[in-house]
């Protein structure tokens, strides 16, 4: 699936390197867009911030576990918002328990991945994600 080059993403991590790979991945779907944080509550202020001057994000990819705020709280608080109630929103995990995800499929998480990851998988999460997208808005 070819995604629009000036999608605008957020992509909430505190590991440098983990926002490196995923920021990569991303360039190697053609997205360049990318706007980084280190935790859900930076990202939840990016988030408002971006709503307010009316260029909202259009995808969020989030890690799991993170200082401040991690990523199924930050899930939390942008489904709550009425713009971002579909939101694609993509969660990384290193913790594949099937209760985090029971608790993030209920939150409204798009869907997961867990670390490590090969580039195949990530490309097909997030192709899957917006085929739904698309498919959802054709409805």
């Amino acid at each position: 699936m070819e995604l629009n080059p000036d999608l605008k993403v957020l992509v909430v991590d505190d590991m440098l390197a983990m926002r490196t790979i995923i920021e990569k991945g991303l360039k190697d779907l053609g997205l360049t867009n990318v706007t980084h944080a280190t935790d859900g509550l930076t990202a939840f202020k990016l988030i408002q911030k971006a709503i307010e001057e009316e260029e909202p994000f259009e995808f969020i990819i989030s890690d799991w576990n993170m200082p401040m705020m991690g990523g199924l709280d930050l899930l939390l608080k942008v489904r709550k918002l009425e713009k971002h109630q579909d939101l694609p929103f993509l969660m990384i995990t290193a913790e594949a328990h099937p209760k985090n995800e029971d608790k993030a499929v209920k939150a409204g998480v798009s869907d997961f991945i867990v670390k490590p990851f090969t580039k195949q998988v990530f490309k097909e999460k997030i192709d899957s994600i917006f085929i739904k997208k698309e498919i959802d808005n054709a409805s």
